[in-house]
């Protein structure tokens, strides 16, 4: 670790010891510039209400909107979102290489009872001067999100702790993915092969096999993030949570006869544990 005011060692030492260069030490990140959130905020509300678009249709919309930006650019800050459009084609959602890839499971497979298939994905969430990626998980059947973290950045540690978080509470008998590095990565295998869990993955360019999180999604963004303009990552967690509350215990669901996704997810489990699964909702 750097320490600027060390005594002993200059900072050119320092920098040679740790074998890194020196003029790196000086640079300050940078912040988004002011176009680029806009951009992306946009692209994101492009995405969420025409998911089926990729980065060609995205980028004749933002254009007819003289918001003038290229297709290269645009696929860029796809990729940097984490975002592919729902339709065959090119996946912005890789694997790492070496990174193994599991098959899909779930062709012509219903879920028929809680904890039967879960479904994770991560969406980007907008800010007043820049955005945060979010990460669920889903019980398919009761559409209950049995676990939520966020996090600045793209890295995988919070995708692990909302992992974890999940597998505290319960264990499902299919977990389904993408195919994207966090959900090939060996942390995040471990954890379900240890759990003895059915790992399947999305085809390329099969974003709609996770349509149950992408519906999601838009219940979010439309019902708190776009209503809201969050100030600070802070601030979108505190907004999050207390949607995450609403959804899961006091909003009907239409497609679950206008039961909430908690009462529906507590019919085959303990009354404990839906008493776990309340608590936890309210302390996120």
């Amino acid at each position: 670790m750097i320490e600027p005011g060390l005594p002993e060692l200059s900072i050119r030492t320092q920098a040679e010891l740790l074998g890194i260069s020196r003029s790196s030490l000086y640079y300050s990140p940078q912040p988004p510039s002011p176009e680029e959130v806009a951009n992306k905020h946009r692209i994101d509300e492009i995405y969420t209400h025409w998911p089926f678009y990729g980065s060609r249709r995205i980028t004749v919309v933002l254009n007819q909107e003289q918001n003038m930006i290229s297709r290269p650019t645009v696929q860029r800050y796809m990729r940097e979102m984490g975002i592919a459009g729902i339709a065959p084609g090119p996946n912005t959602s890789k694997p790492a290489p070496k990174h193994k890839i599991y098959p899909y499971l779930l062709r012509n497979v219903a879920a028929s009872f809680p904890n039967h298939v879960w479904g994770i994905d991560i969406t980007y969430v907008r800010l007043h001067g820049g955005w945060i990626y979010l990460v669920a998980i889903i019980d398919w059947f009761s559409r209950f999100v049995v676990a939520w973290e966020v996090d600045q950045t793209l890295e995988l540690p919070f995708v692990l702790v909302a992992v974890d978080r999940a597998l505290s509470l319960s264990t499902p008998t299919i977990w389904n993915s993408d195919q994207g590095s966090h959900f090939t990565s060996s942390q995040y295998l471990e954890r379900l092969l240890a759990a003895n869990v059915q790992i399947s993955m999305d085809g390329r360019g099969r974003a709609a096999d996770n349509i149950f999180t992408e519906r999601l999604w838009r219940s979010v963004k439309y019902e708190e993030v776009y209503l809201n303009d969050y100030q600070s990552p802070r601030e979108a967690r505190l907004g999050l949570s207390r949607y995450f509350h609403f959804y899961n215990f006091e909003r009907p669901h239409q497609a679950l006869n206008y039961q909430t996704p908690a009462a529906v997810y507590a019919v085959n489990n303990q009354v404990m544990l839906y008493s776990t699964l309340r608590k936890e909702s309210t302390l996120q």
